[in-house]
């Protein structure tokens, strides 16, 4: 996903009442899950859309159980939740984005999930990470995103390029081979500068064996190997081999279209884009796991879990429709329904998602990515470093300066 804007004074004003209003927890033992009710359900972007459709499945099965999904906007969900949850009207079941989680789980607003019910080993290691605060799950994985690399393999024959790179040096040697020998404009198309940067960063960060915080919340976002990860992604930009700055809403598979950008990484929603709005390149692309460093190949984890409210009256409903969701059976149906990839190991045994030649790329990347941990003030945390790199790709900062600030900076958010 990408993450909304930050709200800013509005959001910390609806934060503070909330922690007043929902710290409580879940008091009482609410409705029984066989009881005649109605679920209330918020979930986001695309998914928000779709899962109205499964939800009238899972109603024929439980005529008890009235679902009410109400789709909201990746924009303005924060904002949205934030101020249900401070008015203490957050759905029972509500879908939390990872740089979500951490800020509601920590104002006290999210259910700690049943692991009993739902068990760690079930998941992809990043996936189950992400539904992870303070030594406690708050949300349970529902689909797992990452990153792989896109390329046009028509000009890659043109470039001289025999195969997909299998290193970050063979990547820069190959973005270069494109633009000298296909003639394309630039290499490889990654994020300069502005709003969620880190994520086109992740990947290099990772893979150099750099992060942002350890697996302990602690900021390492200026060791020796994120500077180094740094310096080689702002030498892209510095060679020309990708653009310094792209305008706002830039739509990257239009360059890939026309050969000016002949590579990017990106995720899997942009396989169902070229598809359907480029069938000429039918045959011109692939993909392939990401380029390894030191560390390997090591991607980002993205994705969404499924969290339910700590207010809500209906947990053991709530439960009960997520765990419909989230077994590989129900995996396999949203699969089917919007490519959004499963997060459950055992729904990858499963007709496509076991033969698929490109699906077994992306299970090769999502079982090596990595997630960042979460906290309650991540958004400020990563778009910290979405500075930091602009700082270096623009030219007003070294690599090592501009770290060396976003630490500084870090230190006084993490909790």
């Amino acid at each position: 996903m990408n993450r909304a804007a930050a709200i800013g004074s509005i959001t910390l004003t609806l934060a503070s009442a909330l922690a007043l209003s929902a710290c409580g927890g879940s008091g009482g033992a609410g409705v029984a899950a066989g009881a005649k009710q109605t679920l209330t359900v918020w979930a986001m972007g695309t998914e928000g859309e779709k899962l109205g459709d499964v939800a009238k499945v899972y109603e024929k099965a439980h005529s008890n159980v009235t679902i009410k999904v109400t789709p909201v906007g990746w924009d303005v969900a924060h904002q949205k939740l934030v101020a249900a949850a401070a008015a203490g009207k957050l759905p029972d079941v509500v879908q939390m984005g990872g740089s979500y989680l951490g800020e509601f789980a920590d104002m006290g607003a999210l259910e700690p999930v049943d692991t009993k019910t739902f068990k760690q080993g079930d998941y992809f290691p990043a996936a189950w990470q992400q539904g992870e605060y303070d030594g406690k799950m708050y949300g349970v994985p529902w689909y797992v995103d990452t990153r792989v690399l896109y390329y046009r393999t028509d000009l890659a024959k043109t470039a001289g390029i025999a195969q997909a790179p299998a290193t970050m040096a063979d990547l820069q040697k190959d973005a270069a081979a494109y633009q000298s020998k296909a003639h394309t404009k630039y290499g490889l198309y990654i994020q300069s500068a502005g709003l969620d940067t880190v994520q086109s960063f992740y990947p290099f960060l990772y893979s150099a064996g750099g992060a942002i915080l350890d697996d302990k919340g602690k900021p390492v976002v200026n060791s020796p190997e994120a500077v180094k990860a740094l310096d080689y992604y702002s030498s892209y930009i510095k060679k020309g081999l990708t653009q310094k700055s792209v305008p706002p809403g830039y739509d990257v598979t239009k360059d890939f279209n026309t050969g000016a950008a002949p590579m990017f990484i990106g995720g899997p929603w942009m396989s169902g884009l070229i598809a359907d709005n480029y069938p000429g390149l039918k045959g011109k692309w692939a993909i392939a796991p990401l380029p390894a460093d030191t560390k390997g190949s090591v991607s980002m984890a993205g994705g969404s879990s499924l969290a339910i409210s700590a207010d809500s009256q209906h947990k053991a409903a709530a439960k009960d429709f997520i765990k419909y969701l989230t077994d590989p059976a129900g995996q396999v149906d949203w699969f089917t329904r919007t490519n959004d990839l499963p997060a459950a190991r055992a729904a990858w045994n499963t007709g496509k998602l076991s033969t698929d030649a490109d699906l077994k790329i992306w299970k090769q990347q999502v079982e090596t990515s990595k997630t960042i941990p979460s906290e309650p003030k991540l958004t400020e945390i990563t778009s910290k470093v979405d500075a930091a790199i602009g700082s270096v790709t623009q030219g007003s900062s070294s690599a090592k300066s501009a770290l060396d600030q976003a630490q500084s900076q870090i230190e006084g958010l993490v909790k």
